[in-house]
């Protein structure tokens, strides 16, 4: 009997080869990120203002704040009428990251390497980093949710 015990004692016992399993929502390590606070933001029709172009107005979503300047979201819309010759100028964006997607209405663009295309209500896109593109044309109800990273960054004009 004592050596049933001895055996039984032994089994319990985790072995010191045995490796333990990586748990399954382990974050990969990456670079420490700024603390982020809870934000909510509103519809107000009083909260569109003018910003980087004259033809669009935006509606800051609070999440530059919120991040510490990690992330800028956004509410743009485009102020009617579309006029090609004020829109159209070729430019890119210094982010890390940008996506867009429409709201209302729609969007066309041309970006570089796509050629022209046309977002309607429902399409999403992402632009990668320096991407070179142009707004060619859009609805007198479009409106867009643009998501960049970092919160603060240069738009070059190259035209």
């Amino acid at each position: 009997m004592a050596e049933a015990k001895k055996k039984a004692k032994a089994r319990a016992r985790p072995s010191a080869t045995r490796k333990r399993a990586p748990r399954r929502n382990a974050r990969p390590k990456s670079a420490a990120r700024p603390k982020q606070r809870f934000a909510v933001s509103h519809h107000r029709e009083e909260d569109f203002e003018t910003g980087l172009r004259r033809y669009a107005q935006y509606r800051d979503l609070g999440v530059a704040k919120a991040t510490r300047g990690m992330v800028r979201a956004h509410v743009i819309r485009f102020v009617p009428p579309c006029d090609p010759k004020e829109v159209s100028k070729r430019h890119y964006h210094a982010v890390d990251f940008q996506m867009v997607y429409v709201l209302k209405g729609w969007i066309k663009t041309e970006i570089d390497g796509q050629g022209e295309i046309l977002m309607r209500a429902g399409s999403a896109w992402i632009q990668p980093p320096r991407v070179e593109h142009v707004v060619l044309d859009y609805s007198g109800d479009c409106e867009v949710l643009e998501v960049i990273l970092p919160a603060d960054f240069e738009t070059v004009e190259l035209e």
